[in-house]
């Protein structure tokens, strides 16, 4: 039995721990210098966008409300099944506030479109997105994010939060999967 590490699942590095934090803390005093009138609603997207989520809250300044949310089009896939699942529900009632969507990644874009129509039925003031990552070459951009950390390649990446079939979470940098670890 050949036994393996994460690292060793991991073609390259693509961003640092290093990277990610000074990239966060930019992203933090970014939307505390648009919303210091308001207290925004900032909903993670469980469960990837979950450690960028806790960073980022804790490097905003000012008012603000938690939520979590639950959407996925991936499942245990490498690949966007297309459709959008809806798991868990806003507990914040929105009519009125300013909501802050807190992603992980934007792939096809299917997630926050869905989300941004959903907001919409709900009479909120305002629906902005963030990303940590924008994989800008596999979506039309109109389903483009409002903020984002870094634009990346089509690639499937994992750590800080990304994961694949729940693996890889917890490695504090962003790196490339080998392609062997998750090819049919």
């Amino acid at each position: 039995m050949h036994i393996t590490t994460a690292e060793n699942d991991i073609e390259s590095i693509l961003y640092t721990e290093e990277q990610i934090k000074k990239r966060v803390a930019e992203l933090g005093k970014e939307l505390s210098e648009i919303y210091k009138d308001s207290t925004p609603v900032m909903a993670c997207v469980l469960k990837g966008a979950s450690v960028f989520y806790t960073d980022l809250v804790r490097a905003f300044n000012g008012h603000m409300l938690f939520d979590f949310i639950s959407v996925s089009s991936y499942g245990q896939a490498a690949k966007s099944s297309g459709k959008v699942s809806f798991k868990k529900d806003f507990d914040n009632d929105l009519k009125g506030k300013d909501v802050i969507i807190v992603e992980d990644i934007v792939d096809t874009g299917l997630t926050l479109k869905y989300l941004k129509e959903l907001l919409a039925e709900r009479d909120v003031k305002s629906v902005k997105t963030v990303a940590l990552l924008n994989k800008y070459e596999c979506h039309p951009r109109d389903l483009d994010t409002d903020y984002f950390g870094f634009k990346i390649e089509n690639q499937f990446v994992v750590g800080y939060g990304l994961d694949y079939a729940g693996y890889y979470r917890n490695l504090p940098y962003i790196g490339v999967l080998k392609k062997s670890v998750y090819a049919d």
